[in-house]
C-alpha cells in the first residue's frame, strides 16, 4: 500500500535574476511500513525534497501524494490538518520545548490539534517505555541528555499515530553510540508499531538501517539501493557514493 508519492517534481527558487532548481523532476514512492533513507551531499536537494514530502513547502511543478491526498488540491489550512494528523517530524535538534516535561512534549502534538492529554496518557506512557524514558517523563530537555531529548522527539513523532514519519538528519547531533541507540529504535519502531519512515541522511551507517537507500545528486534521484540486514550495509552504500562521486 502506497503512504506517499512524489511524481515528477521539480522545485526551483528564484535569487535575484537567477533562477536555481533544487529538485528536477524528482518521483519517489514509499510504501506502508518501509523504512527509507534518503542519501547526498550537501546542496543535492535531499532536505528540500524531505520538506515538499511533508508538506512544509510546496513544489513548483509535479505533484505529492501524501496518505492518499493530493496536495495541490488542498488549501494551505487543509495541508496544515494533513500535516497535523498524518505526518510525524523528527529534526536534528530535536525542537522540544524547554519548559515542558518529556511526558508534555510527547503529548504536544494533540494538544495544538486541540485534544486532551488526559484521554491519551496510556498511549504517551507506551511511547514513553518504547524509547526506554517512561522513568524521566516528569524531567525536562535541560534535564536529559541529547540522545534522550531525540529519544522524546521520536516518541513524540508518533503519538499521533502518523502514516509517516519525516526524519532530518535524527542522529545529526549525536555522538556515535548515541546515534547508533536512535538508528535501532528507529528500526525496531518499523516492526513494532508497522510505522513508515522516510529519513534523510548523509551518513552511509544511519542509512544501512534503512529497508532502501535512494541517492539524490545535483537535484535528481540517481541511483537506489535495498539493504538486505539493517545495519549491515555500510560497504556497499559508500562504494555506490564513491561511484556516484557524491
Amino acid at each position: 500500500m502506497t503512504i506517499l508519492e512524489a511524481s515528477q517534481v521539480t522545485k526551483q527558487y528564484q535569487m535575484g535574476e537567477v533562477t536555481v532548481s533544487a529538485l528536477d523532476e524528482v518521483s519517489l514512492t514509499v510504501n506502508k511500513g518501509e523504512f527509507v533513507a534518503i542519501m547526498g551531499p550537501s546542496g543535492s536537494g535531499k532536505s528540500t525534497l524531505l520538506h515538499l514530502l511533508g508538506g512544509l513547502d510546496s513544489p513548483s511543478d509535479g505533484e505529492i501524494t501524501l496518505a492518499g491526498q493530493p496536495l495541490s488540491r488542498l488549501s494551505d489550512n487543509e495541508i496544515t490538518v494533513v500535516r497535523r494528523r498524518k505526518v510525524g517530524f523528527i529534526f536534528q535538534f530535536y525542537n522540544l520545548l524547554p519548559t515542558l516535561t518529556a511526558e508534555e512534549n510527547v503529548g504536544l502534538p494533540l494538544l495544538i490539534d486541540g485534544q486532551s492529554l488526559d484521554k491519551h496518557r496510556e498511549r504517551i506512557d507506551k511511547l514513553l517505555s518504547l524509547v526506554n524514558l517512561l522513568d524521566r517523563k516528569h524531567h525536562k530537555p535541560d534535564q536529559l541528555s541529547g540522545g534522550q531529548q531525540q529519544r522524546v522527539a521520536i516518541a513524540r513523532a508518533f503519538v499521533n499515530e502518523p502514516e509517516i514519519v519525516l526524519a532530518d538528519e535524527p542522529t545529526g547531533n549525536l555522538d556515535s553510540k548515541s546515534g547508533t541507540a536512535i538508528l535501532e529504535l528507529l528500526r525496531r519502531t518499523c516492526v513494532e508499531l508497522g510505522a513508515t519512515i522516510v529519513m534523510v541522511s548523509h551518513d552511509p551507517r544511519a542509512a544501512s538501517y534503512a529497508d532502501r537507500v535512494v541517492f539524490i545528486k545535483d537535484g535528481k534521484i540517481v541511483k537506489e539501493l535495498k539493504n538486505e540486514v539493517a545495519g549491515h550495509n555500510v560497504q556497499s552504500i559508500m562504494d555506490v557514493m564513491a561511484g556516484l562521486e557524491l
